[in-house]
């Protein structure tokens, strides 16, 4: 033989790894499909930005159509906006490696506060390759709810000392 050991026990020529390396990707944004997963800041931002969008909507055609006419576009707004928020809640679920049907729970305050503050699965897990990181946009609109939330806080103290005087 030339060199080469063929032995049945030899140790193996190639290169063999015990642990394959995980590929680094991000799971795809569709944003009315429940696949996929997606993290918390954009779970805040999405909720938000769906719910000042819809505050808007509703706003413009009860002002053009009038409340009757507009009170049907009304219903069908919440029924979007319910839809758009248990899809992204169950996108919520897959990041934190459990089942979508956990968005029944988003009724109960604390369940709410451990979706915002709770982080997901740090890689891959059964739902899928992590969600990409967030953009400025998404960062930006995500901390509106905190920050609109104190100023408006702020606004309530502020009317109440001035109601007592």
């Amino acid at each position: 033989m030339n060199g080469t050991n063929y032995h049945q026990y030899a140790p193996p020529i190639a290169a063999v790894a015990d642990i394959v390396p995980e590929s680094v990707g991000h799971s795809p944004l569709n944003l009315f499909s429940s696949d996929g997963r997606i993290g918390r800041l954009r779970y805040l931002a999405y909720t938000t930005g769906a719910s000042i969008l819809q505050g808007v909507l509703m706003a413009l055609l009860t002002a053009v159509l009038g409340s009757t006419l507009g009170f049907v576009f009304i219903a069908a707004l919440y029924v979007a906006g319910i839809w758009f928020t248990v899809v992204c809640g169950i996108k919520r679920c897959h990041d934190l490696d459990i089942s979508g049907w956990w968005c029944l729970t988003l009724f109960i305050p604390l369940i709410v506060l451990a979706f915002i503050f709770v982080p997901g699965s740090a890689g891959s897990n059964r739902y899928g390759p992590p969600p990409p990181p967030n953009t400025p946009g998404v960062k930006i609109l995500g901390l509106m709810v905190p920050v609109l939330g104190f100023l408006l806080g702020l606004v309530a103290v502020a009317l109440a000392g001035f109601a007592r005087h």
